[in-house]
């Protein structure tokens, strides 16, 4: 660990079924973050009760219940649990901010994500930029560009406030929008929590720093198209790896419909190891796996953009 580098601290949220995966997020940053401080937002209790029985190393816990204003338990009964993650996500940064006035900058990451390198590559930009909020696009692969003006330029997945004026500013903006409508639907140019960030460049250029490193955040709906285009020399932060999901106590879902290639596919099989390396944790504690069950896709037009332009790819892997 390098003393002289300054502290950072990261938030993120998610419940007993994604436990494993939020692990692993956190092996990932004890490997490449120190020193960093992980703020997890428990979403029910169970987790809380496992992760204080797991004691993560550099991890705070947030319950639930010392987030939820009258304003969120009013519009949680008409939101789905994911929806209600979403509708949570702009109130994070402020949570932390409110319990460490000694917090510089925090940055939310989705607990589906890992890091291959240090966040600090990217947070720099931030740095040199001299503003108060950094946001990541997408970046799609041109094959998956059409998901743009559905779910958005921008990606929630790795976004970074200031503790400035100018940032709370914006996190408030974010916090009411989400509050007013946060659905798994495609609705007057909205979607989710996600569809917002399209507008800040425009609301809030002169606070905002759109990141330029695009090929350091890999995903899905990217990875074939940057591994291809930069070969052996691409050099991913992080890998968001959406939907992945556990769907059984022996059976991983890895990439859904996305089609990432062979050389996509050994950034999956570095992430099962550290995903294995959760579940034994887990085993150790006698913990037992919580699994998501497939479920029909309540996002219907994104459904029906999927199967007129992409060819059945879905992928599964063992848990040995």
């Amino acid at each position: 660990m390098n003393s002289n580098r300054s502290m950072e601290h990261f938030v993120t949220l998610f419940d007993s079924k994604f436990l494993p995966l939020g692990m692993a997020l956190h092996d990932s940053l004890m490997t490449h973050a120190q020193p960093f401080h992980l703020w997890i937002l428990c979403m029910d209790e169970m987790v809380e009760k496992q992760l204080k029985q797991i004691s993560l190393s550099h991890v705070t816990l947030i319950p639930l219940k010392e987030i939820e204003t009258q304003e969120l338990l009013a519009v949680k009964p008409g939101r789905t649990q994911g929806e209600y993650c979403w509708t949570l996500t702009p109130f994070t940064p402020h949570t932390v901010f409110d319990r460490d006035t000694t917090v510089e900058r925090v940055t939310y990451l989705d607990a589906d994500m890992f890091f291959f390198d240090d966040p600090r590559i990217l947070l720099c930009e931030l740095n040199q930029s001299g503003k108060h909020v950094l946001i990541t696009e997408h970046a799609y692969a041109p094959e998956y560009d059409y998901l743009r003006p559905l779910c958005g330029r921008f990606c929630v997945q790795f976004t970074t406030f200031r503790s400035t004026i100018q940032a709370a500013k914006i996190m408030k903006w974010w916090q009411n929008k989400c509050l007013d409508w946060c659905f798994a639907n495609f609705e007057d140019g909205r979607f989710g929590d996600q569809k917002y960030l399209d507008l800040w460049p425009d609301l809030f250029s002169e606070e905002i720093h759109v990141l330029k490193q695009v090929n350091k955040t890999l995903a899905p709906w990217n990875v074939r198209y940057f591994t291809n285009l930069i070969s052996d020399n691409l050099n991913p932060v992080f890998f968001h790896f959406h939907n992945l999901r556990i769907i059984a106590p022996s059976r991983v879902r890895l990439y859904g419909d996305y089609r990432v290639g062979k050389k996509g596919e050994r950034f999956y099989d570095l992430y099962f190891l550290r995903l294995s390396k959760s579940i034994q944790k887990l085993e150790h504690f006698n913990i037992p796996l919580s699994v998501i069950r497939p479920t029909k896709e309540k996002w219907a037009l994104l459904k029906y953009f999927k199967r007129v332009y992409l060819s059945r790819t879905e992928r599964y892997k063992n848990i040995t």
